[in-house]
């Protein structure tokens, strides 16, 4: 696979089920087990990542890369409250947050991701969502810290075609600079 990415671009992957689309990008991350044989180079501003210390790679991935995964429910823990989880996803980049820095921000990316009563669901669990729902959570969590690069898996499977269209949107918005 060969591919270039600029700043500000779009880049669609097709293919068939089962044909390699997810194990690339995720590769492309060092997200796949420590098992896994990973050839070739994936550079982000001419920086190789493939060859990066982990711990390296892991200060990269949240803050300067983020991901949108295929099934959402697998990515939540479910002891965890919304809330929670974007104090965590938030704090981890920018330690210095205050809770309710953190609060304020999850409830702007909620809202962008179109969920109703922002500010009052983030006490709820993932249990408490439709598949469509922790979906857009989803998308809210990968823009937490403004990665400048988000690799985005299948992002409207679960969602409906009205749901799909503002996250296509959204998403197109978010290529222009801010």
């Amino acid at each position: 696979v060969d591919f270039d990415l600029r700043r500000g671009e779009s880049l669609g992957i097709v293919g068939e089920s089962g044909s390699g689309k997810s194990v690339t990008v995720t590769a492309a991350l060092g997200l796949l087990d420590r098992t896994a044989t990973v050839g070739g180079v994936v550079r982000l501003e001419g920086r190789p990542l493939v060859s990066l210390p982990p711990e390296e790679l892991r200060s990269l991935r949240g803050k300067r890369i983020a991901m949108i995964f295929q099934e959402p429910n697998r990515s939540f823990d479910p002891i965890y409250s919304i809330g929670k989880t974007f104090e965590e996803t938030l704090r981890a980049k920018q330690p210095g947050l205050s809770r309710a820095d953190c609060r304020v921000r999850a409830v702007e990316l909620l809202s962008e991701v179109h969920i109703p009563r922002a500010g009052e669901r983030l006490r709820n669990f993932p249990h408490q969502f439709s598949g469509g729902m922790l979906h857009r959570i989803m998308i809210a969590l990968a823009l937490a810290n403004d990665p400048e690069v988000l690799v985005a898996d299948e992002p409207t499977t679960a969602l409906d075609v009205t749901i799909q269209a503002q996250i296509v949107s959204l998403l197109t918005d978010l290529r222009q600079p801010r």
